[in-house]
């Protein structure tokens, strides 16, 4: 049988008894129905996983002994940062689900001239946890013991601007002649990935203003959550631990 994997936000060490948090416990006690000396692989985002059994179950605690501590080797040596202007319907989800699988290391949604969604206030809060949500089972699933950070809707320009200099910034261009194979291997990668119409010529060179190099994986348009999965299958493939 299977063992499940479960984040927890709890501070985990080997050897010790802990009572899981409220969203991990849940899922544990109500969604899998697990029982007293079940066994368990929990992570906390540091990077190990962790071997635990479980001690007690009830309706609302569940408590378990920290067994043994799992060096992970899941984690790319290229940091990437998504930029993604919002889309509509489940796309976000999707690229944010796909993105962790493919070893983001960040992702912010942005807005943009030509984003038609528009969040404020509590319905952003909400939002955002729960993007944060779905890269944490995504990285449940995956193996990955780093969750990648979900950040607040940013604008598109101030998301450019910040970008550190020892950061490489890409943003996607069909219309562009440089290729990808062409540039020198980074360390961090910054991915602006535009909305369903695509970014506009002023935000394009604003990019590139701000030493973003434009570049294309071809003849061919994605959609604004296809772009980011096959953006990161190339650069992880180049630069990352797709081929290790």
């Amino acid at each position: 049988m299977r063992i499940p994997r479960i984040y927890t936000a709890t501070e985990l060490t080997e050897g010790t008894t802990i009572e899981l948090d409220s969203a991990a416990a849940n899922h544990v006690g109500k969604v899998l129905r697990m029982k007293p000396d079940q066994s368990l692989i929990l992570f906390n985002g540091s990077g190990n996983d962790y071997t635990a059994s479980i001690s007690d179950v009830t309706k609302k605690h569940v408590t378990v002994v920290i067994d043994s501590t799992i060096k992970v080797a899941s984690e790319s040596p290229l940091e990437t940062h998504i930029g993604q202007v919002m889309s509509r319907g489940d796309r976000m989800d999707y690229m944010i689900q796909k993105s962790t699988e493919l070893g983001a290391t960040e992702i912010t949604p942005l807005t943009s001239e030509r984003c038609e969604v528009k969040l404020k206030g509590d319905r952003e809060e909400k939002r955002v946890k729960q993007w944060q949500q779905i890269a944490i089972s995504a990285a449940e699933q995956c193996g990955r013991s780093k969750i990648p950070i979900i950040n607040p809707v940013t604008s598109l320009d101030e998301w450019v601007s910040s970008k550190p200099d020892d950061t490489l910034g890409l943003v996607l261009h069909h219309r562009t002649t440089q290729q990808i194979t062409d540039i020198k291997q980074p360390e961090k990668v910054c991915l602006l990935i535009g909305p369903e119409g695509g970014l506009s010529k002023s935000e394009i060179d604003m990019a590139i203003n701000q030493q973003f190099v434009a570049t294309t994986f071809g003849p061919r348009v994605f959609r604004t959550e296809t772009a980011p999965v096959a953006a990161l299958s190339i650069i992880q493939w180049l630069w990352g631990d797709f081929n290790r």
